[in-house]
């Protein structure tokens, strides 16, 4: 389903503020994967992402979604098949548009069909918005002429977490999209995501720094070094790991002791 070749990054370079923010970085995921990605501030996580959604322009390599090469293609192509979740609640939605607007806005976007920005929503189409906000059980499907500024910060991730997968996208890219949250909220929002991700069958990379939720969420590992994928777990190997035995793996792969406090605080958490 997507396919990163030898992707590089740098930013400012040639000047004293030279930063390499993705050092050759190779991955495949298969149709179906749920990844998740560990590793300290300024490991390349959040750069990665930005350069599969288009944020920016590799410096080198290619990006394959799906079978077609989108290296090249701007993001508001690619927004179309690939959701995205920021750590901040805020920025996946329209504060000042009501819940069935943000909601008409992702439906059209992702519209398969030519033309489908510019279409209208129908009495089908809101029926549809009804049901899927009841799945939230947080009585949105009753608020959807109300602004989503009204909302909290849980309510409003989760109405975003509906909105990347409405239709349902090649790929899902989660970036600490709990992280902002209180812990209750953050494990409901969290349960929403595991649970939409294995119905719809979706493809997912989620940045957790939560050491527990790495290993036991998904199918597939990752950890992140500067700029480089140093570990990358499945399968049963995978299955037998432990929060120390992840932790050691990062210091062989890596050359270092991971130094992250929130990651080295999540041990402790379940």
């Amino acid at each position: 389903m997507l396919k990163l070749h030898n992707i590089r990054k740098t930013f400012n370079p040639g000047t004293v503020n030279e930063k390499i923010a993705l050092d050759g970085v190779n991955l495949e995921l298969k149709a179906g994967d749920f990844a998740t990605i560990v590793g300290s501030n300024g490991a390349g996580k959040s750069t990665l992402f930005n350069a599969i959604t288009g944020a920016f322009i590799a410096d080198e390599g290619s990006i394959i979604l799906g079978g077609e090469d989108i290296t090249f293609k701007p993001e508001f192509q690619r927004s179309r098949v690939i959701g995205h979740l920021f750590q901040d609640p805020l920025k996946g939605t329209a504060p000042n548009m009501t819940i069935e607007e943000n909601l008409a806005l992702a439906y059209l976007r992702a519209g398969r069909a030519q033309r489908a920005t510019f279409s209208r929503i129908s009495r089908k189409d809101k029926e549809f918005f009804r049901e899927r906000l009841a799945l939230l059980d947080m009585g949105l499907e009753d608020r959807m002429k109300q602004p989503v500024g009204l909302l909290s910060g849980g309510q409003r991730q989760a109405l975003t977490l509906l909105m990347a997968t409405l239709v349902t996208p090649r790929l899902l890219l989660l970036d600490e999209h709990t992280a902002a949250l209180d812990p209750a909220t953050a494990e409901k929002v969290l349960a929403l995501t595991s649970r939409i991700v294995a119905e719809q069958k979706i493809t997912c990379l989620m940045v957790t720094h939560n050491m527990h939720q790495a290993l036991e969420l998904g199918n597939r590992t990752l950890m992140m070094d500067g700029g480089r994928i140093v570990f990358d777990v499945e399968g049963e190997e995978r299955s037998r790991m432990t929060v120390d035995d992840l932790l050691e793996k990062f210091r062989q792969n890596a050359g270092q002791q991971l130094d992250n406090d929130r990651i080295l605080l999540s041990k402790t958490e379940k």
